[in-house]
């Protein structure tokens, strides 16, 4: 669980210490850190599993009300293993006497929402719990096993201001030096040729190039029978050789740069690599930050620093910093003085925790308080700043880790049918081995006088009558079998990973390069970000989409507002204002995330808000959007006029509002337009124009939100010195700490009645597609005001579980509240997401959207999306328990006659292919069944009194199964696995809501485990990280959550829509291609192989070849190695618009049918009877002439050569011009390599 930054008063408030009968003031504490984010907190706002830009109401799994005085924060895990620790910590969180427990299981398990050690909770309800199943293929930098171990905790890093000698004599930290090559000069050749030779091909070459060394066995020269694999080491060696040149040409141009240090009282030029821990650095505005520094000043007057992440976590969008109010006496005076303690470095890129001991006073520092290596000053003149993490220990050094490479489904077929091909090789030996043994054992006696096996050598000069090396007939045996194996080595195709790899290159330089897959709105256009799985592009059986971001714009537009009790927005109208020009900060790439100038209003809240502060209503919509304006982490920056925004009301039209969220965005752009206008925000109070009265509101501690809580919080101080904390969170973490009862304690009817109204418009902004979100606030006496600052403090400063402890802080004052409303943005699709889906679902691919949002709003953008249709029947799962999710399976699959796992091969097809009449029981009967049947235009409504005699016939239907996070949490811990895996199976669709990303994970292993159909997940948040790096295919959308997913994935692109264009299109060609080229590879290998072994076959089973051993060479890697090339990268079956106009083509894909074991022997069988036809033709042709077998030999290459070519003419769908040249130079080419062979003397086929 990330934990949450301190956040102390500012010392310029008042130190009055508040008494017994008035309200708390404002205690005299350390600066106000109002506005950092938490620690490891994802965007410091309201985030949902679904995305990093998140909403509260969309957050994390179902949790059942319960009474107001217990807080559901009090129901947090007995024993939880963080992301970000190794072991296992109990916590206690008290809101009330009563507490319950709840249990962190694995599929419940908050994975990095932008951060990497959030926790999503579930509840289980059994103590006995089923290990963990590994997740398969995880990315090694998604995992911070490193972090927060008992030794960092006890042991901080010591860091004196200023004192760098101090500091690095003690610890003996590392420089700032960086090395990010692979190679030295003495280190390359060892360190790239063990690397090489990873590839069992290619030892497989070396054994025989290394047997050809050997006298006995020297079929080839031994020139020749090492070039081919020298040349594919060589190649391999100077690509890598140069690719690690310029990783040293890099780190010599970063270790070299220069940044001003602190030196004998002045500010110098020094060398990034010889800067340490404890020097104090200076950095001007767009200058990179050369280590982990923490803040001790800026030059804006608040200590508020912009930095923009994008080297680092890929995010454009700018990020909030802040020095503390402590450090800026340091800065003036320049008495850089002080101490940190800070824990060891770690990977943990979203959380920091230490304290500084300053004029004995004891800061908490957190992440918003530290800039990190490879960040980039922005709209700050210069910040000041101490380093604490150098080099290699930089989070950015201990995060440059490398994903986990993806092998393609063909090349695993291709190694199982490489296999069969090793066997024919030994068995093909082992004929000619065979027969020579049988052949000398016949002839014994006359040796000296049959040709190829005479003891003494019959010809003119030094040799002759010279004794021949006769081992023996077992030794002449094992070494003709070795020399067979020499001879036929090319069975084993060692040029087809240099071909596949080339093709791969050239398929991606199209795809990359298809203008239809260019989003113009973001400038993005496509990327291959891996080159071994274009063709699994082709296979796809499995979509696993995100929603939000993914399928939606993620553009937020304030829609709906429920204030108490009242239902607002129905009656919308559109105003234009010129005093209301809110724009959103945005770096120069995102300009697409500008909203409109136009912002939707609702006249009648309009009107009410226009009225005195008199009444409920009235003062509950006041309440309402103040909570809005203040209760976020956006700040308002000046993009105009007066720098000061709080000089004049005119120059409120010239704010630009910076934030990393685009819900909290659009809920400050709504409040704007409303009349409260944020215009003011600094480490200790925010100013908020309301209807053009200024209020200061001083903020006495912030709790950011986070995935346990649901919710964020803000306490703040009104002018006439009430206090008030403002809330603001997801429906399952708000409605159950929502008071019941007056100050009376009495029954509160009206706020009961309140409640239950904004629950049914909450129900209704779902039903709509709306993002939600609950509103509420709480008054707070002097004593919980006082019990909560010491708790807030003593969290605040606390080195060790500094998490916990502020949520034990957080939930003393988040317990009830008065509901003030809630909220509906909406969040539009993209442009042809419902053509698109549609499409793929016609190409017999499955879709399943993993989401966080309610169950209603998925459910609504699932059928505006064509994901659902009207007349599916609707399965949902909403288990609170193993039992009951257990019984609404069994029922399922017993109400819909769906079988178990244990299927036959057809049955297995008809489940692939949707068709669940096929896979219906006989007598399939069931009891009470606790799911819904319904048309999806019906009411959603638990009806556990339909029994299956009652039920209409389910035979023709199309399933669609909608199941909760909380219920995953028992089915993916528990032994449920098989029966979710057969019924979702069974659907057409299938909606994952309130997944936690560990969730959606464990989706996609679920049929990667036990299926051999290929997955491909698509998201756009760091969220969906975990999912793309556990599907075989991972796609990330360059949306506006930044570009963790992007930056995770294979291939990445603008906008979902593509994707039916590079699955249909793209992957159809390129499947096609590779699975002809490869089939090809092993035909002109096999044709060229039984060719030699018919030869041999006549030659008394010798070891003897008619070929030159330079032809032998040359067939792979040159006489047909080019058309192959180019036919893999050009060729086209069908046009783009044929296969976008009948997507059904693509099922050619998921049946195999370009590449299978019944077309690799149909090749093999074709290869048989060609090399006979090869091999016997010139054999009887010339049987009785006077040509000498070399020329028989060049006979023989020129024919295979033309042979082949020919072959792979016919099969060409697309002629262009590259692909004459192609095939037609390939044969003259081989007419040339032969005459200039024949023209070398000391070959022996010379004149």
């Amino acid at each position: 669980m990330s934990t949450v930054d301190p956040l102390l008063l500012s010392s310029s408030g008042s130190a009055d210490s508040p008494s017994k009968h008035t309200a708390p003031a404002r205690p005299s504490v350390g600066s106000l850190n109002c506005l950092c984010r938490a620690d490891s907190c994802s965007s410091s706002v309201y985030e949902d599993c679904d995305t990093a830009s998140v909403n509260f109401a969309d957050e994390g799994d179902a949790i059942p009300r319960h009474c107001p005085e217990e807080s559901d924060v009090s129901r947090v895990a007995e024993r939880f293993q963080s992301a970000d620790s190794h072991f296992f910590h109990r916590l206690s969180v008290e809101c009330s006497q009563k507490e319950r427990q709840r249990k962190i299981s694995w599929g419940g398990v908050m994975e990095m929402q932008r951060s990497p050690s959030s926790l999503e909770v579930g509840v289980v309800s059994s103590s006995k719990e089923k290990p963990n199943r590994p997740p398969r293929g995880r990315n090694k930098s998604s995992h911070f096993e490193d972090l927060f171990s008992s030794e960092q905790e006890h042991d901080p890093r010591l860091i004196h201001i200023n004192d760098p000698v101090r500091t690095n004599d003690r610890y003996e930290f590392t420089g700032n030096e960086i090395r990010t090559s692979k190679y030295t000069l003495i280190t390359f050749l060892p360190k790239n040729l063990f690397i090489q030779f990873h590839r069992l091909a290619y030892v497989y070459f070396l054994v025989i190039a290394a047997l050809n060394q050997l006298p006995p066995l020297a079929v080839f020269g031994r020139t020749a029978s090492l070039f081919p694999l020298l040349f594919v080491l060589f190649v391999t060696a100077i690509k890598d050789g140069y690719e690690d040149w310029r990783r040293h040409r890099s780190d010599r141009n970063e270790n070299n740069r220069e940044a001003l240090v602190l030196q004998h009282g002045d500010f110098r030029s020094k060398k990034w690599k010889h800067i340490c821990a404890g020097e104090v650095v200076k950095i001007h505005s767009n200058e990179t930050m050369p280590c982990d520094m923490v803040l001790l000043g800026t030059s804006d007057p608040n200590g508020i620093a912009y930095i923009q992440t994008m080297n680092l976590d890929g995010e454009s969008n700018l990020k909030t910093r802040y020095a503390r109010q402590e450090t800026v006496t340091m800065i003036s005076h320049s008495s850089y003085l002080g101490l940190i303690k800070c824990e060891q470095p770690n990977r943990n890129i979203y959380e920091f925790t230490a304290t500084m001991e300053l004029n004995n006073q004891r800061i908490p520092l957190g992440q918003s308080n530290i800039v990190l290596r490879g960040c980039q000053l922005k709209n700050t003149e210069w910040i000041i700043g101490v380093v604490v993490y150098a080099g290699q220990e930089t989070k950015a050094m201990l995060n440059s880790t490398i994903s986990r490479s993806k092998s393609s489904n063909l090349e695993s077929y291709m190694n199982r049918e490489t296999l069969w091909l090793s066997a024919f090789l030994l068995i093909t030996c082992s004929v000619v081995a065979t027969g020579m043994g049988v052949w000398l054992f016949k002839n014994t006696k006359n040796l000296d006088a049959l040709p190829y096996y005479r003891r003494k050598y019959f010809t003119f000069g030094r040799e002759n009558r010279k004794d021949f090396e006769f081992y023996g007939l077992a030794l002449e045996i094992f070494f003709s079998f070795l020399s067979s194996v020499i001879i036929f080595q090319i069975m084993i195709p060692i040029s087809l990973y240099i071909t596949m790899e080339l093709v791969r290159v050239g398929q991606s330089y199209f795809m990359i390069g298809d203008t239809r897959m260019y989003d113009s709105s973001s400038g993005s256009r496509f990327q291959c970000r891996s080159l071994n799985i274009n063709e699994d592009l082709g296979q796809i059986r499995y979509i696993f989409s995100d929603k939000t971001g993914t399928l939606t714009q993620n553009k937020m537009e304030f829609q709906q507002a429920s204030i108490y009790g009242r239902n607002y927005g129905s009656s919308l109208q559109v105003t234009s204002d010129s005093s209301h020009e809110i724009t959103i900060a945005e770096s120069s790439s995102q300009h697409d995330r500008k909203p409109k100038s136009e912002i939707n209003v609702d006249a009648l809240l309009l009107a009410l808000l226009k009225q005195p502060l008199f009444g409920e209503e009235r003062l509950a919509a006041h309440d309402f959007f103040l909570t809005l304006a203040a209760c976020n982490t956006v700040i308002p920056v000046s993009t105009g006029g007066s720098p000061d925004l709080t000089n004049e009301v005119s120059e409120v039209g010239a704010i630009d509002y910076q934030g990393e969220s685009p819900d909290e965005q659009a809920l400050v752009i709504a409040a704007s337009a409303y009349g409260y206008k944020l215009v003011e925000r600094t480490t200790g109070h925010i100013v908020i124009d309301v209807q053009g009265e200024r209020i200061r509101l001083d903020v006495l501690g912030l709790h950011e939100f986070d995935s346990v809580r649901k919710r964020m919080s803000v306490v703040v101080r009104f002018p006439d010195d009430t206090v008030k904390v403002l809330v603001k969170g997801a429906d399952t973490s708000m409605l159950s700490i929502l008071r019941t009862r007056n100050h009376d304690g009495l029954f509160d009817s009206l706020h009961a009645k309140t409640i239950e109204t904004t629950e049914n418009h909450l129900s209704s902004y779902s039903s709509e597609g709306l993002r939600t979100l609950v509103i509420g606030s709480k008054y707070l006496s002097n004593e919980e005001f006082s019990e909560w600052q010491e708790r807030y403090e003593e969290a605040s400063t606390s080195m060790t579980e500094r998490s916990a402890k502020l949520r034990q802080a957080a939930a003393l004052v988040e317990c009830d509240l008065t509901l003030l409303g809630a909220t509906g943005i909406e969040d539009k699709l993209q442009d042809g997401v419902p053509e698109a889906i549609e499409s793929l679902r016609q190409a017999g691919i499955k879709v399943w959207v993993l989401t966080g949002d309610k169950q209603e709003t998925a459910i609504s953008i699932g059928l505006s999306c064509r994901l659902l249709t009207q007349g599916m029947h609707s399965i949902i799962i909403n288990g609170s328990s193993e039992i009951e999710c257990r019984s609404l399976l069994a029922d399922a699959k017993a109400k819909f006659g769906i079988k178990s796992a244990d299927l036959g091969k057809q049955d297995v097809e008809d489940l692939h292919n949707g068709d669940v009449s096929k896979l219906r029981s006989s007598n399939g009967q069931a009891s009470e069944s606790g799911i819904q049947n319904f048309q999806l235009t019906g009411v959603i409504a638990n009806d556990k009194s339909v029994n299956i005699e009652e039920s209409p016939n389910f035979d023709d239907a199309e399933l669609a199964l909608i199941i909760d996070g909380n219920s995953l949490v028992y089915i993916l811990e528990k032994d449920l696995e098989s029966e979710l895996f057969d019924l979702a199976t069974s659907c057409k669709v299938v909606i994952c809501c309130r997944v936690a990303p560990l969730q959606k994970a464990g989706i996609v292993d679920l049929i990667k485990s036990r299926t051999s159909d290929m997955t491909l997940a698509i998201g756009d948040g760091a969220n969906d990280v975990s999912m793309i790096q556990m599907a075989d295919v991972g796609v990330g959308i360059c949306g506006q959550e930044g570009r963790q997913a992007v930056m995770a994935s294979d291939f990445a692109m603008g906008q979902f829509c593509f994707l039916k264009r590079l699955l249909l299109v793209h992957g159809h060609w390129n499947y096609q291609r590779m699975a002809y080229m490869i089939l090809y590879n092993f035909y002109r290998n096999a044709v060229f192989v039984l060719m030699l072994f018919w030869y041999i076959l006549h030659t008394a089973y010798s070891a003897t070849l008619a070929l030159t051993d330079w032809s032998s060479v040359f067939y792979s890697l040159i006489y047909t190695s080019v058309p192959t090339v180019v036919v893999g990268i050009l060729d086209k079956d069908l046009s783009h618009n044929t296969l976008l106009y009948y997507p059904r083509l693509y099922e050619a894909g998921l049946r195999n049918e370009g590449y299978n074991m019944t077309l690799f022997w149909i090749t093999m069988l074709d290869t048989l009877w060609q090399s006979l036809v090869l091999f016997y033709v010139p054999f009887f042709t010339y049987n009785i002439s006077t040509m000498d077998i070399w020329s028989m030999g060049s006979l023989w290459t020129i024919a295979v050569v033309i042979l082949v070519n020919i072959h792979l003419a016919m099969d060409i769908q697309r002629w262009v011009l590259i692909t004459h040249l192609a095939i037609w130079g390939s044969i003259a080419a081989t007419f040339l390599c032969m005459v200039l062979i024949d023209s070398i003397p000391i070959f022996p086929n010379y004149g």
